[in-house]
């Protein structure tokens, strides 16, 4: 009876804390806006070179907006991860952390971007930087 009382509590309490996770999360996550949106990217190169796109769309998030500029000219490449698409490549060039300490940087109007590209809201006028990024150890 002591060991049915015990697990029951253990679930039980399993389940409140996934309820309050998903509260939180649906409290907090980003806000989306649809429509029409004009949406520019900015790509800087290991190099400095800066490539520049304009793009209408209605995507709602970044990772929309980049395969929307794919007709462009943009390329990109990633891997899914825990965190949504982790980006490596951009137009051709690779960023490798263990070679040089280089990601490609996110930022949105001036200021990092706080979510990942499957997760970053876009909003009309938005101005988006992708830039190689060599992490100063």
């Amino acid at each position: 009876m002591k060991k049915n009382k015990k697990t029951f509590i253990a679930v039980f309490l399993f389940v409140l804390v996934i309820a309050v996770l998903g509260g939180v999360y649906y409290f907090t996550r980003p806000e989306t806006v649809s429509g029409k949106k004009q949406i520019e990217i900015v790509v800087i190169n290991k190099a400095g070179e800066e490539t520049s796109y304009e793009v209408s769309t209605e995507a709602e998030y970044l990772l929309g907006v980049l395969e929307d500029a794919k007709e462009q000219g943009l390329t990109f490449e990633g891997n899914e991860g825990d965190y949504g698409m982790m980006i490596d490549t951009v137009n051709g060039e690779t960023a490798v952390y263990t070679d040089d300490g280089g990601y490609w940087g996110f930022s949105v109007n001036g200021a990092y971007c706080e979510y990942g590209v499957s997760e970053q809201p876009v909003v009309d006028g938005d101005k988006f930087e992708i830039k190689y990024t060599i992490d100063e150890k």
